[in-house]
Parts: structure tokens; sequence; C-alpha cells
């Protein structure tokens, strides 16, 4: 396992990150083999852990504070706020109230005094940057995050939000996450080369394009029952929609590449995702033991260029097979902007 820094914050942090949305009700409901897992992979050299409040809204949080019971210092944690955490409406969003209860929800679920990388998980045209980045500043000031960074934000927010702390004199975004795979290369156009300017650091999620490219997706075989994150994605698993049917052709393809190449899918998968220079770290999102010990390999496989030249050839860069895998939508687009 390499290290890698995570932008100009002058942490160091490993190539691949371990993501937990997978650990409790949305995936695997029994706390003891979750912390196992994560166990293993700080064991396996891993030393960056990723999750977010709204993953099992809470329970992902409260099994990773009991997996880095003793071993805290050791690790770089990161979570997230931003999404609904119940009916209330000032119980999700971007803004000084919200955030500034959420981050110590956070941190007692967590059994930590201070998290490394707190990230807002979507960007809010609602509410006024200033607003935003002036809280988090804040929170850093006052120990209880080591800096601060975004999920999921389009180029112009990325952008804007650097100019604002600037101006304000606020402390600013230091990090990205954002999705990104061989099927969803849409941010090569534009959020990678911003964010490799500003110095970011790039943690991506979803290098296997929410298991479009572990196997789990061939003409051949069934994909079997969906979990229940996948339950409510019709868009983006309905092997029906023509966008779909694309993505099954490109991971058939893809799979036959990676077996040419002496490489598993999933390996080749994360390896071209590491591969990227804006990249720091790819999120790996194990549910079981199985898939760890599946994905860990990938941290040490280097892609040949004949293979990355085949892998634009199937999927060419810059391009999202299908834009639901993009994670947002920008609100000019929604049915009340459409000028009818």
């Amino acid at each position: 396992m390499d290290f890698r820094p995570l932008g100009r914050t002058g942490i160091q942090v490993s190539s691949l990150c371990l993501g937990t949305m997978m650990f409790g009700e949305w995936g695997t409901k029994d706390h003891g083999e979750s912390i196992r897992i994560i166990h293993r992979a700080l064991d396996a050299g891993i030393n960056f852990v990723d999750t977010a409040d709204v993953y099992s809204f809470g329970e992902s949080e409260e099994i990773v504070g009991k997996a880095l019971a003793g071993r805290r210092d050791d690790v770089v944690l990161a979570t997230k706020v931003h999404m609904p955490m119940g009916h209330d409406p000032n119980r999700k969003g971007n803004s000084r109230r919200w955030i500034v209860a959420a981050v110590e929800s956070s941190l007692r679920r967590l059994g930590t005094d201070w998290i490394d990388v707190y990230q807002v998980h979507r960007y809010d045209p609602a509410v006024d940057l200033e607003v935003t980045l002036g809280a988090l500043s804040d929170l850093v000031r006052a120990g209880k995050i080591r800096c601060f960074g975004h999920s999921t934000w389009p180029v112009s927010a990325i952008v804007e939000a650097q100019w604002t702390a600037e101006r304000r004199a606020l402390d600013r975004p230091w990090t990205e996450q954002p999705t990104y795979s061989i099927l969803t290369r849409g941010i090569e156009k534009d959020v990678l080369p911003t964010c490799q300017r500003y110095g970011y650091g790039v943690l991506s999620y979803s290098p296997l394009a929410g298991g479009w490219l572990s196997g789990r997706y061939r003409t051949d075989k069934q994909a079997g029952p969906a979990s229940p994150v996948r339950q409510g994605l019709a868009n983006r698993f309905d092997l029906s929609l023509p966008d779909n049917q694309r993505k099954l052709d490109a991971a058939d393809a893809l799979a036959r590449l990676a077996e040419q190449a002496g490489h598993t899918l999933v390996e080749m998968a994360i390896a071209f995702v590491l591969r990227h220079p804006a990249v720091t770290s790819a999120i790996i999102g194990p549910r079981t033991m199985e898939h760890l010990d599946s994905q860990l390999p990938a941290a040490e496989v280097c892609i040949a260029d004949d293979v990355l030249d085949a892998i634009d050839a199937t999927v060419a860069p810059g391009v999202t097979l299908n834009p639901a895998d993009d994670g947002w939508v920008p609100p000019a687009l929604a049915a009340a902007r459409r000028r009818r």
C-alpha cells in the first residue's frame, strides 16, 4: 500500500480508502463482522476511512467508532454532512445551524474528539457559500475538524468556494469526493483538472460503478437480488433501459480486456481510477470480507499503456455512459425550471 499527499493539507493517506456505506442496516447488519472487515483493512495498510452521518442513519459512524477504539490516532477519518437526518427541514443541508449540530452528533457516534476531513455531501445553491465556509472554518479553529472538503460538487461551485474563501478570509476546501470509474468518466473534463489546479486531494468513490465492474452484471448471468440501496435506483440498474444496456456491453468488453491483461475486472477497475494523476485515493466499499480481499490487490496493480488505450476505446475519456450515475443533477434542470 503506497501513501499519497492529500492535496496540500500535509496529510498522508493510503491509495485505497475504506468506505463504510455498506456497514449497518444498508448492508452488513452484523456489527462484529463489519468491525472485522475494518480491522482487516487497517492491518492491510489502509489508514484512510470514509463514512457519513446518513449511512444507515448514523449506524455506520457508530460501527466505525467501535472499530477505531484504540487505533484512532493512526487513522485519517473522514465523514460527511448534508443529507436529511429526519423529517425536520432543518436537519439537513449546508446551513450553519445544521453543520454545527451535525458535527457534534458525528463526533459522539464516532467516539472521537476530532474529524480529520469533514465533507459537505452535496452542493446546495440555496445556501450562501460564505455561510457554509464560515461554519466549517469555525469548526477548524475550534479543533473539532482538521480540514474540510465536499462531495460531488459541480466545477462552478468548486471555483466559487475558492474565491469566496479568499475574499472573505475563510478557510478553503481541500478535498473533493466525486464518483469516478471507467463507466463514469464525466469528471475528467473539468472537475479533475480544476481540483489539480487548486491543489485538492481527490478521494473518488464507486470505482466499481455501483457493482457494474465487479463481475456482478454480465450478459450471460443473472445479477442476483438488489441491495436495499440499489432497489430505489432503477434508473441506474434497470437493464431494460438503453443507458444501462450500454453499461452492460461495456462491462462485458472490459471483463475480456482485464482477463487478457492478467487482471481481475475488479483490480483493473480500481487501478484505472488510481492511475489518474488527480486522484489521491480510491474509496472501496466492501460489504463482505470476500469483497475486501478481492479489492485490496488493486493497490499493487499498474495498468499498461496499451490496456489504458483499449479502455479508452471502450469508454471514451470524459464520457459517462448513463448520466444518472453522475451523482448530482443540476437544479437548473429540475422540472420546475424547464420553462413550463
